[in-house]
């Protein structure tokens, strides 16, 4: 595994991107395939994304608007979410809040529990 991010050139990931939510949201329910692990969302604005069943395990958040998405059912194992916008942001439950707290305050790797 790449410790550093990738910038893939996966269609729906490019889409991410470019800032293309919508489309991504209407390709991704249309039953198309990604692999967003181990990616690069630095910088980026996902506000709107449908991030049900998606594996961001690895990724990298920093400085990522990601207000008012819902995280519940995407794997975050191992993702940083450095400085990111997290206003209103549903966690998955298995995150602890001191997991997510030091990842956003000092870029760490969060882990899930294993209550």
């Amino acid at each position: 595994m790449s410790e550093k991010p990738q910038i893939k050139q996966d269609p729906l990931y490019q889409l991410l991107r470019d800032g293309k939510i919508d489309e991504f949201n209407k390709r991704k329910a249309a039953g198309e395939q990604c692999d967003l692990t181990g990616c690069d969302f630095r910088n980026i604005d996902l506000r709107g994304l449908a991030a049900d069943g998606i594996d961001f395990s690895n990724s990298y958040f920093h400085q990522a608007d990601l207000r008012g998405v819902d995280l519940r059912k995407a794997n975050l194992a191992g993702a940083s979410i450095n400085g990111a916008r997290i206003s209103g942001v549903y966690f998955p439950a298995a995150l602890a809040p001191e997991e997510i707290n030091l990842s956003l305050m000092h870029g760490t790797r969060m882990r899930y529990s294993n209550k």
